[in-house]
């Protein structure tokens, strides 16, 4: 006889509002000792100021096994797409030269 285990199951469920998404083309990364922020901005061109669209709060381990998931995602993804390329990263703004306020 097989058993099953219901008991490490549990179901997600994702609202219409949350399933449209936000789109951001910036990540700001802070943390703490307890703590990694990631801060989801989009950034428009010509405007010189960019709103924080969503903002994720993750204890350190947990960011660490979302960095491994998407070091993963992005393998299979290269493998059946082809290579992500990069454009010329000196282009973005760095952390000192973003402003922002709580």
């Amino acid at each position: 006889m097989e058993e099953s285990n219901t008991e490490n199951q549990f179901q997600i469920e994702l609202n219409e509002d949350v399933a449209q998404g936000v789109y951001s083309n910036l990540t700001v990364i802070t943390h703490s000792s307890s703590e990694v922020i990631l801060d989801f901005v989009r950034v428009l061109p010509g405007i010189p100021k960019a709103e924080v669209k969503s903002r994720v709060i993750l204890a350190p381990e947990h960011a660490k096994r979302l960095l491994l998931a998407l070091q993963d995602n992005i393998r299979k993804y290269e493998a059946k797409f082809g290579t992500i390329q990069l454009f010329n990263e000196s282009s973005l703004p760095t952390i000192s030269t973003l402003k922002g306020e709580a």
